[in-house]
Formats: C-alpha cells, sequence, structure tokens
C-alpha cells in the first residue's frame, strides 16, 4: 500500500484509491465531536432541487461544515449525507457506510463526478433505497452494484472513491444529491407517489426544516 496522504489520515492503496475503512469509528467520532448537528432539509427545498456550487475554498470553514454534516448524520442515523440536505449550496458528502462485506468506509468527497461505468461492468441492484430527505419512505431502485467516484478531499487534493454494493448505492446517492437529484426522481411516478405518500403517513425520527 502506498504511504501517499490526502487528508493528512487517510493513505490510499496501489491503484490511487483512498483507504478509507481504517480507524473509522476514530475519525468518524473526532469530525463529529467537533460539529454541530443540524436540521435536514427535506423533498420540495429549493436546494435540493438544483445542482449545487463547486467547492473553490478549502479552510477552516469547509472544514466546519464537514464536521457538522457528521454531527448530523449521526444524529438522523443516516449512512451517507450530502451538505443541502443541511441547506448548504455546495459539492460535497460525508459518508460512514458499510459495504455488503461488512467493510466500514469513512469519508468525505468534494466536488464529486461518478464514471462512467462500460456495459460489461453494469451489473444493476435493485434493492430498496431511502434518502434522510424523504424521511420513512423506501422504495426499490436499480443502480450499479460498483461505483467509482473522483473528486477532491477536505484539502483540496484530488481523490477517488470505489465501493461496491450497499457502499456503491451510498456514493452514487450522495453524488445525486449534489446534482439537484432525489432518488425518487429515478423511480416511476407511481413509485414516486407511492414513496412521497409514505413520507406524508410517517414521522421523522430526526429534526427537519418545515417547507414554506
Amino acid at each position: 500500500m502506498a504511504q501517499q496522504e490526502t487528508d493528512g489520515r487517510i493513505g490510499v492503496d496501489d491503484e490511487g484509491f483512498i483507504v478509507d475503512t481504517e480507524d473509522c469509528e476514530a475519525r468518524e467520532a473526532a469530525y463529529r465531536e467537533r460539529g454541530t448537528s443540524r436540521p435536514i432539509t427535506v423533498v420540495g427545498n429549493p436546494v435540493l432541487h438544483k445542482e449545487c456550487k463547486d467547492v473553490t475554498e478549502f479552510g477552516d470553514e469547509l472544514a466546519q461544515l464537514i464536521d457538522d454534516m457528521f454531527a448530523s448524520q449521526k444524529t438522523a442515523e443516516g449512512v451517507g449525507l450530502a451538505a443541502n440536505q443541511i441547506g448548504v449550496d455546495l459539492k460535497v458528502f460525508v459518508y460512514d457506510c458499510p459495504d455488503d462485506d461488512g467493510n466500514r468506509h469513512t469519508g468525505v468527497v468534494c466536488n464529486p463526478v461518478l464514471e462512467e461505468l462500460p456495459p460489461e461492468a453494469r451489473v444493476l441492484d435493485d434493492s430498496n433505497e431511502g434518502c434522510l430527505s424523504v424521511p420513512t419512505a423506501y422504495a426499490s431502485l436499480a443502480r450499479p452494484d460498483y461505483a467509482v467516484v473522483r473528486g477532491q478531499d477536505a484539502k483540496g487534493n484530488p481523490i477517488k472513491v470505489r465501493g461496491s454494493g450497499y457502499f456503491a448505492r451510498c456514493l452514487q446517492h450522495e453524488t445525486d444529491h449534489l446534482y439537484g437529484y432525489l432518488y425518487i426522481d429515478r423511480l416511476s411516478k407511481r413509485d414516486r407517489k407511492d414513496a412521497l405518500r409514505q413520507m406524508e403517513e410517517g414521522t421523522p425520527r430526526y429534526e427537519v426544516v418545515a417547507n414554506d
């Protein structure tokens, strides 16, 4: 494993992918303990339905946002969170997510771009998907079971992240958020309507921002 550093704590493997499976508990706790939990924006809030702005400043303000995002994610019991889910119009997401083999992945991606997979690598998984911004609702959604995301870390260094299974779904879901898409936007009209009905009938377990 190469010992090149990305954010001062995470190295990269021989293929240049970040090693986000080491010291996950300690790293997540450090982010979260510095942060302040914020309420979650829900479907209908304008910030969720447009492409976010690129991150161009990689300083203390971004670091504080990332800490707050980890705190908010933990409070809402999520596995991934995009900045616009706490009302911030910036392309950054955090994650603390297992893959199908039970490996925990923890990290941050700024300005993510999802790589297009070649047809032979596109094996679809139609598992259920949910979203903190569509609380209490779930629906089956086919997505590739492998994903590669390129972007930058919290210091602005280029990184690439890969995931399979549930973690691949998380990477695709969070990248979608930053380009103005919720998972329900990828459903049929019937399934979208059903998901919104589930949301209307349910009660979020965390604080949300009410839409005017």
